[in-house]
């Protein structure tokens, strides 16, 4: 049977070793059936520049046209995050401006799937906090129970394979409340 949801998943953290985005790749063996992701790379996304923002693709640099582009063609999104400084980290704000900005931004109104590692105690709930004024703003809708890992380093094996049974099946919940609301979405058009 074909894919029928198509999902686009990125880990704000360009880290070599980061446990997020050992955990975004664990998706691939969480994820319902009939639903594909894609893991699209942030690491060549430039600073921020308003001047070269345009609709026209011209202008924007490549990289940002291909991310906007995986972003367009998905049903909907994955966010996987570390936190810095009580927040979301600098990279994936530029990341996010850059796909949210003009009327043309992929971003609108896309359902998301937020989750984020870290080796503290408090998991990454600032971050999940500070996500929410910038879902509100481009009308996404964040589907639940959110996924904040704390303690990461117990979580995942040495080749970064994620080993916790109750994280797995925290994710598989929201991957499956993921999976029914764009459903949903694709019955009403």
């Amino acid at each position: 049977m074909q894919n029928n949801i198509r999902l686009a998943g990125f880990s704000g953290s360009l880290r070599k070793g980061s446990f997020n985005t050992m955990l975004l790749n664990s998706l691939q063996e969480l994820l319902p059936a009939d639903v594909s992701l894609e893991i699209i790379s942030i690491t060549e996304i430039p600073l921020y520049n308003g001047d070269l923002d345009t609709p026209d693709a011209a202008e924007r640099p490549q990289t940002v046209v291909a991310f906007r582009n995986s972003i367009e063609k998905a049903d909907g999104l994955i966010i996987v995050s570390p936190e810095y400084n009580y927040s979301i980290p600098g990279v994936l704000k530029n990341t996010i401006d850059w796909a949210s900005r003009g009327k043309d931004s992929p971003l609108l109104g896309k359902t998301v799937a937020l989750m984020g590692a870290s080796t503290g105690m408090w998991g990454t709930v600032r971050m999940h906090l500070a996500f929410q004024p910038v879902f509100l703003t481009l009308g996404m809708k964040q589907v639940k129970p959110e996924i904040m890992v704390s303690k990461a380093k117990d979580k995942f094996d040495g080749s970064g394979k994620l080993i916790d049974e109750f994280t797995k099946d925290l994710i598989k919940k929201q991957l499956s409340a993921l999976k029914e609301v764009l459903l949903k979405q694709k019955d009403n058009k």
